[in-house]
């Protein structure tokens, strides 16, 4: 009876030492506020939107002045939301 009521005690305390080092960590961390968040959120759409419509742009005018048989607007555009969200992508990962 007394090693299974010590095996409780062991466990309990090592449960508490668990919270008490989560509890430590999260008070190191810095805080961020929740316009942090919108910030980030805002950044990434913008580092998608500039190079997909720059993209765009890029293929309209390469349409009027070289036509071709496939359409230069949808290439131009898919390579700009590529780009983008490889900047978005690498953007998130230097932040975390």
């Amino acid at each position: 009876m007394l090693s299974a009521n010590k095996n409780n005690e062991d466990r309990f305390s090592q449960q508490v030492a668990e919270k008490e080092n989560r509890k430590l960590k999260a008070q190191q961390k810095k805080k961020e506020s929740a316009l942090m968040g919108f910030g980030m959120f805002g950044m990434i759409g913008w580092s998608i939107a500039v190079p997909l419509l720059l993209g765009t742009a890029l293929g309209i005018w390469l349409d009027k002045r070289y036509p071709q048989s496939f359409s230069w607007t949808l290439t131009c555009l898919i390579s700009g939301l590529i780009m983008g969200c490889v900047i978005a992508w690498n953007w998130i990962n230097t932040e975390d």
